[in-house]
């Protein structure tokens, strides 16, 4: 048998129930464009993580506050801080240790807060994060006006900010900044620098920040004396592990934690930050296209329903064909090449229509200022049209099966 005969003989068929076919056909695409969608998605949203955490380079370590007798990366910990548990044990005696230990080249602590900045009529409303004069030592920041506050600036309490690229242009348009006053919480701040654009860093918009001193934000804007957060650069990545469990020690002896588990304080670095992030994307991605590949098995039972009422309904064209000399044979590769036209027809139909849906995720993600690549893995093409030509094999097996077996004078009869 010629397999190009009930490939024409599908294709014809399909084309005299175009209505039935098409509609078909956009079931089973929106399923197969959902998965490229989330696999592309998933690609970007790798890159972003990474992108994330390029703002750091891979010797930073964070020491963050937490809830203490519970995980640092628990919903008790994310949940207790968001809902007001405010952790104050982190202070300056915890950053002279940091700073003390051979093996940090430098470390500021850190605190965050938003506030709405004024400029002549403009008001906006920024995220503003209390850093220190060494900020470029731990981090990545580069400047394309002015320059950093100094540690002499930070000392007296000095109202000085650089702005983030974002807020900039949110403040000043094309306007210079450097040198003129913008206020917040009605206080006068004189703008000292502005940073280049730095995308998102764990889903914050660098370029929407206000950077202030440490002290001054701590003392004339929040009114605290603690730090949220203490960052520091390694000086040997190999002694990383080695680095931080001395750390850990020596701020327990400070807090008066005798108990590792009712630790206030964790300390975590870039590495395992990478890694934490890359796991979670991953296991997201898959989830999701589980969940999608579920509806298209739904919608491979739509398409064995759709065959069988189609043989139904050509039951004397069968009877006919099989009258004149056609095999079951070959009544059943009509049927089963039908069933997996439509499919692929979907497959074909969901890639185009996925690859523009990734397409629309990826210019939202670059509006919003986030590190996202527009890439369509080959596998999830490769999964799509596998996986559509499989469901059309196998819900297309049975109602082919049945039109095979019907009797050529039973069928003639039925008309």
């Amino acid at each position: 048998m010629n397999i190009t005969t009930p490939l024409q003989l599908a294709f014809k068929s399909l084309r005299a129930q175009k209505t039935r076919s098409l509609l078909t056909i956009l079931g089973v695409s929106i399923g197969i464009a959902v998965v490229i969608a989330i696999m592309a998605a998933g690609r970007g949203l790798d890159r972003m993580v990474m992108g994330q955490l390029e703002v750091f380079s891979p010797e930073t370590i964070s020491l963050e506050t937490k809830v203490p007798s519970v995980k640092k990366t628990s919903t008790e910990n994310a949940f207790g801080q968001s809902t007001g548990i405010t952790i104050t044990t982190l202070q300056d005696k915890d950053l002279d240790t940091v700073n003390k230990h051979p093996n940090i080249a430098a470390a500021y602590g850190h605190v965050m807060g938003q506030a709405v900045a004024k400029y002549g009529g403009f008001n906006r409303t920024v995220i503003l994060a209390g850093q220190s004069h060494n900020l470029r030592e731990v981090e990545k920041l580069d400047l394309t006006a002015g320059r950093i506050f100094s540690k002499e600036e930070e000392g007296a309490l000095a109202q000085v900010a650089v702005l983030g690229a974002t807020a900039k242009e949110k403040l000043f348009g094309e306007d210079e900044a450097v040198g003129k006053t913008v206020y917040i919480q009605g206080k006068p701040f004189r703008v000292v620098g502005v940073a280049a654009k730095r995308g998102a860093a764990f889903f914050v918009d660098m370029d929407n920040l206000i950077i202030l001193p440490t002290k001054t934000m701590q003392k004339r804007i929040l009114g605290i004396d603690y730090f949220r957060a203490i960052v520091a650069k390694v000086k040997n990545r190999a002694e990383v592990k080695t680095t931080v469990t001395e750390l850990e020690m020596a701020l327990r002896e400070n807090h008066d934690i005798t108990d590792p588990n009712k630790d206030d304080f964790a300390i975590s670095t870039m590495e395992e930050a990478a890694q934490m992030l890359s796991t979670v994307v991953k296991g997201l991605t898959f989830l999701l296209v589980a969940l999608v590949c579920v509806s298209l098995l739904v919608g491979g039972v739509g398409i064995m329903n759709i065959m069988y009422v189609t043989v139904t309904e050509r039951t004397f064209e069968i009877g006919l064909r099989k009258s004149i000399g056609a095999t079951s044979r070959d009544i059943l590769w009509q049927f089963l090449a039908e069933a997996v036209l439509l499919t692929l027809g979907g497959g074909v139909v969901g890639i185009i229509l996925g690859a523009i849906l990734a397409l629309a995720i990826y210019l939202i993600a670059v509006y919003y200022n986030f590190v996202w690549i527009y890439s369509i893995p080959i596998s999830s093409i490769i999964l799509a049209l596998g996986f559509s030509a499989a469901v059309g094999l196998f819900f297309g097996l049975y109602p082919a099966k049945k039109a095979a077996a019907l009797n050529p004078i039973d069928a003639l009869r039925r008309e």
